[in-house]
């Protein structure tokens, strides 16, 4: 008996079938059999893999589906990839999630990667033969950014492993935003993308791979494959072989909800996903060309990609449903959706019309500047107490002399009273409570040119985001690795960065300085990315949103001025590693959450904003927002428990796995224990400041969507008083 009903998918690709298939069956069979795949054994008897077991999978049928276009060799050395990738994970079952042995877990993992090299060892076991066989099969074709992204997805979906089988070993589970990023990881949908990109001739120019367009794009194509994935696969997984890494387990964990309505909670994000896909194909990748002048071969490989993204979307769904691997009873009777649709042998449940204007129109269902009143604010949970910088009240003099030197005052929507209602300094007091008079004053400083620029953005551009865009590669000017000459400063932003960079950066490696400017750029991005919201009254998907949020609220900054201490101490891919990265990630989305709990009344009823994680919970489950609130506070609890799981369990193996020094251990360990000052920091100074008091809200009212002109040719009448006013 199924755990769960399946619910109805929204899929709007049809599915098409590569006629290479019968072909690349027998081509398969054949290379698991040279690979020893069919006789590996269990440590309790019996094999992995039977050839029957393996025919009735066929991995065949779902690569001629997720490829419908690619040529038979193509196709044949495709679906090998697929048939290692399933092999390694159900081999690693077998060897070590059963008997939970971490320790031969690790060294097994470890010996795998040493096949993603020219110069591979000899193989010992199936695994190790596939993959020296299928790299050397690939990768000589490819461009050196293609094999370095899917060294990366390769790495992951291996080593990451490990995460799952640790959770098993100590029986916990997840929560969602951590579950989701880690899917990605250890789930291998990157590792799709890649390969698509070589399917379909289609790689995507190293110039555009790190853009936001082709970054989401990955990230919901991944998202979408590994929420279906767990859909079909939780009766095996869960209810079988005892895993508890899958999103309808989280969801039922998380919400305490039953099965089928923790599974209906997972459908409604994989919409969503979807969705969000559909959007940045149709409106941000464009836009990213037409910005980068992308020359025609390179609009053509991006338009392919797409395709091919879709195709495997569409396809794997199909797979799905007639895979011996998964439970799928129902998904193939029946008929297409009344509005339109794919018809036949598993597409009883794709309903483009009804479940995708259903799930579409929530996103725009806000109307701005509605009357919220106060939200009672919920009991947090906070295990750190408050500390204070001892230089607060130098710094909160220093403040206001240097916001009156740059003209914070002087643009007409801040004053000197709207300043102290925020006090900046105090923010940067229980953010930073042990660093000295000086480093107090920067930080105090970073923190109100930032929230200047907050405020600034949505009351002067508006829907504008042309000038607003232009705004923003006039900042880029004043950010010059060389420390070199800027253009003449107009207006507070512009002085207040111009005066900001160098005293920030000037002692530091370029590398650091690289670093350093990279969160500023993506901080002044993700505005735009808000105020395109604004205009399209688009409230974000809910894991594009958790994403954005950390940047404009400007937490990636945080990170950054956190690591100048440590930069040329912790080797450099120590930030790229799973515990540092969900590390911070979990206190970020903490001190997010609390200024988005704080700030709703501001935002939603004085600033018209979409972009409020409380609104975002509200429309997406549908609920009122106290009890969206609560749903905030509790994923804040999460997350916050995580960070103490992380720090008094993962850290100090992370140290002995990369034989960390004594010194980069104590930069490491200071820099992760400051995340307390922050989080507590951050509640504390939301507790204190006036800025989000209604009294304060009134006095500081603005008219934001009646600021600007409107209309055919206002847009560069209304340039040179936007940039810098």
């Amino acid at each position: 008996m199924q755990a769960f009903t399946l619910p109805e998918f929204y899929m709007p690709y049809p599915a098409r079938l590569n006629p290479n298939l019968e072909t690349t069956r027998a081509h398969s069979m054949a290379w698991a059999k040279d690979m020893g795949m069919l006789d590996a054994p269990k440590p309790g008897g019996g094999v992995v893999w039977t050839e029957d077991q393996l025919a009735r999978m066929d991995y065949a049928l779902m690569c001629a589906y997720t490829h419908p276009d690619c040529d038979g060799p193509t196709l044949d050395l495709i679906t090998d990839w697929y048939v290692w990738v399933f092999f390694f994970d159900d081999h690693f079952l077998e060897e070590f999630k059963h008997s939970r042995d971490r320790t031969g877990a690790k060294g097994y993992l470890d010996h795998l990667e040493l096949f993603m090299s020219d110069d591979p060892p000899e193989p010992t076991n199936p695994a190790e033969e596939g993959l020296k066989d299928l790299w050397a099969r690939t990768v000589p074709s490819m461009s050196e950014g293609w094999r370095r992204r899917f060294i990366t997805s390769t790495h992951n979906l291996m080593v990451e492993s490990m995460w799952e089988l640790i959770n098993i070993d100590i029986g916990r589970i997840a929560n969602p935003i951590e579950y989701l990023q880690m899917r990605r990881r250890v789930g291998g949908a990157p590792w799709s993308a890649n390969l698509v990109e070589f399917a379909a001739q289609a790689e995507i120019p190293d110039r555009f791979a790190d853009t936001r367009p082709m970054v989401v794009l990955s990230d919901t194509f991944s998202d979408a494959v590994h929420l279906r994935n767990d859909l079909f696969s939780y009766q095996r997984e869960v209810r079988e072989e005892g895993e508890n890494s899958n999103a309808v387990l989280v969801f039922e964990k998380f919400f305490g909800c039953e099965t089928q309505d923790a599974a209906e909670l997972v459908n409604d994000l994989l919409t969503s996903r979807v969705q969000q896909f559909e959007n940045t194909a149709l409106t941000e990748v464009p836009a990213v060309l037409l910005e980068h002048k992308a020359l025609p071969d390179e609009q053509a490989r991006v338009g392919s990609y797409v395709k091919g993204l879709q195709d495997w979307q569409s396809g794997g769904h199909e797979w799905h449903a007639r895979s011996s691997r998964y439970m799928n009873e129902g998904v193939v009777s029946g008929t297409s959706d009344v509005l339109g649709g794919p018809s036949g042998l598993g597409t009883a449940s794709l309903t483009p019309g009804r479940l995708g204007l259903r799930t579409r129109a929530r996103s725009y269902s806000h109307t701005p500047f509605t009357p919220v009143g106060h939200l009672p604010l919920p009991d947090f949970y906070m295990p750190y107490p408050v500390h204070t910088n001892p230089h607060l009240a130098e710094a909160r003099e220093y403040l206001i002399e240097w916001a009156r030197q740059i003209g914070l005052y002087d643009g007409g929507h801040w004053d000197e009273q709207r300043l102290h209602a925020a006090d900046m300094a105090h923010c940067a007091a229980v953010l930073y409570p042990d660093v000295d008079l000086e480093q107090l004053k920067l930080s105090s400083a970073w923190l109100a040119w930032g929230i200047y620029a907050d405020d600034y953005y949505p009351i002067v551009y508006g829907k504008n985001l042309a000038t607003a865009k232009l705004a923003n590669d006039r900042l880029r000017l004043f950010m010059p690795l060389d420390l070199g000459p800027t253009p003449e400063p107009v207006g507070p932003i512009e002085r207040g960065l111009a005066d900001l960079w160098p005293r920030t950066v000037s002692t530091l490696t370029e590398p650091a300085r690289e670093g350093f400017r990279r969160t500023v750029t993506d901080m002044i991005d993700s505005w735009l990315w808000e105020l395109g919201n604004i205009a399209a009254n688009r409230i974000p998907d809910p894991i594009d949103y958790v994403e954005m949020r950390r940047k404009t609220f400007g937490s990636d900054l945080f990170v950054g001025l956190a690591r100048l201490s440590n930069w040329d101490v912790v080797p450099a891919e120590i930030h790229h590693n799973r515990v540092m990265r969900e590390l911070e990630t979990a206190a970020q989305d903490y001190a997010c959450f609390t200024n988005d709990v704080f700030s709703y009344q501001k935002e939603i009823e004085f600033e018209g904003e979409p972009n409020n994680i409380v609104l975002v919970t509200e429309k997406f489950l549908n609920v009122d927002r106290w009890q969206a609130r609560d749903i905030v506070n509790d994923l804040m609890a999460a997350r916050m428990r995580q960070y103490e799981h992380i720090l008094a369990n993962d850290l100090q193996l992370m140290f002995d796995e990369f034989g960390l020094d004594e010194e980069a251990r104590a930069a490491l360990t200071r820099y992760a224990t400051n995340f307390q000052n922050w989080m507590s920091g951050a509640l504390e100074w939301h507790r204190h400041s006036a800025r989000y008091t209604e009294a304060e809200l009134r006095r500081n009212r603005y008219p934001a969507a009646a600021m600007l002109p409107t209309g055919l040719g206002t847009s560069a009448a209304w340039l040179p008083a936007a940039i810098g006013s």
